[in-house]
């Protein structure tokens, strides 16, 4: 996306985060003890990323989620910044830094996406 239309779309904080692989301070994000149930999409381009059904508690400081909504929605890179190996999260249809994926997640998946709420744009499910 352009970043003329994201910087009109997303706070400053959002684009920092989304664009340039930002991360909000932990604890700090709306969606952190967020339990509605629904879908939460990328902020850049809506695309669905994560049931609310797969979130959890980690106690990281960043909603985190056990598993993506397909297999299709997220790319995944290893990034070797700040001195250490891990994998950045990003969604594949925009590639927007969503967070990181760390193999050690409570669930049957053994993932723990770690992602931050300012990427995320929560859609609630109707009753």
């Amino acid at each position: 996306m352009a970043d003329d239309h994201l910087k009109n779309k997303l706070s400053e904080e959002q684009f920092q985060v989304t664009q340039n692989c930002g991360t909000e301070p932990p604890f700090s994000g709306k969606y952190y003890k967020h339990v509605q149930k629904g879908i939460y999409c990328c902020v850049c381009c809506d695309k669905k990323l994560f049931d609310s059904n797969e979130k959890y508690d980690s106690g990281s400081g960043w909603p985190s989620f056990s598993d993506q909504i397909d297999s299709d929605c997220i790319k995944k890179i290893e990034d070797n910044s700040l001195g250490m190996v891990r994998i950045e999260i990003q969604c594949a249809n925009c590639e927007a830094h969503l967070g990181h994926v760390f193999p050690d997640g409570p669930t049957d998946t053994g993932q723990r996406y770690c992602v931050n709420s300012l990427s995320l744009d929560f859609k609630g499910k109707n009753k």
